[in-house]
């Protein structure tokens, strides 16, 4: 049920893919937000021992002490923290590392404007192609556990079916232009129709410029279209706009579990945090 759907230009600079949104939408100081930032900050020596659900901070630990407690030990700590916290229910509390090492937007910075550029040149907005690239793999090229790669973070198949060569000789994933145009085609054919079928059978109404529904798309491109329907299937009343994203981020169906809930979240810190070490220092 879409309207205003926007032309199939889109714009043709960075301007239009900056943070500006989140802070005109109030996203900038929700403890989502500002937790994700800290984690960026922090060295990966350290720990933030926070409440899962609402990413409520209750400590900074040292990482290596904190995980190499005993179940029962770490139980005694929660239930001071509770007590400390006057939170009376039974929240899910856990000890997230420090992630400065990875989140390197100083290195990623002269990659942004190429990968707009190549989904602008593909008919997709850029402003997917700056969140895919600051939160994938922002510090060097690696394969995660489930075996994506490259700058985009492609599985294999989806790099074979958008015609990328991936054999023991040669690993076109590793070229950026090669694998943006993969990610960009994977966005514009899969990701997007997927997104507006998913809200159409609901009957929730969007628009394509919107962040919340660009949030979701991304939710699409890293969880898949499958796990992001089940996810939504399980919310009881679906809002609209924002607060479906936010009802997102507390819901786990399939394999849409933690590192899928958090998905979003990141991407709106990595663009708070990317303006305030980058754009703000070259403007």
């Amino acid at each position: 049920m879409a309207f205003d759907d926007p032309a199939p230009t889109v714009a043709s600079s960075t301007s239009a893919v900056s943070a500006a949104e989140i802070h005109e939408l109030g996203l900038s100081n929700i403890p989502q937000v500002l937790f994700w930032r800290k984690i960026m900050n922090l060295h990966k020596d350290s720990c933030l021992v926070n409440v899962h659900n609402s990413r409520t901070i209750l400590a900074t630990w040292h990482a290596t002490t904190w995980h190499g407690y005993g179940a029962e030990e770490k139980g005694k700590i929660l239930d001071s923290f509770k007590r400390l916290n006057g939170i009376t229910d039974s929240p899910r509390i856990v000890g997230t590392m420090g992630k400065s090492f990875f989140y390197n937007f100083e290195k990623v910075a002269p990659n942004i404007p190429l990968g707009v550029q190549e989904f602008e040149n593909n008919g997709v907005d850029g402003w997917y192609a700056k969140a895919i690239l600051l939160i994938e793999s922002p510090n060097q090229l690696q394969k995660s556990n489930a075996g994506a790669y490259g700058p985009f973070q492609l599985m294999k198949g989806v790099a074979l079916n958008y015609g990328l060569r991936v054999n023991k000789k040669v690993d076109e994933r590793a070229n950026f232009n090669r694998s943006a145009y993969a990610a960009s085609q994977l966005i514009k054919s899969i990701c997007i129709p997927y997104t507006k079928q998913m809200l159409d059978a609901k009957g929730i109404v969007y628009n394509e410029k919107d962040l919340w529904f660009r949030l979701l798309v991304m939710h699409v491109y890293n969880a898949g279209a499958g796990n992001v329907k089940l996810a939504l299937d399980a919310i009881a009343t679906p809002a609209t706009g924002m607060g479906l994203i936010q009802q997102l981020w507390v819901t786990s169906a399939g394999r849409f579990k933690t590192a899928s809930q958090n998905y979003s979240q990141l991407i709106l810190a990595a663009f708070l945090e990317y303006e305030a070490r980058i754009e703000k220092k070259t403007n």
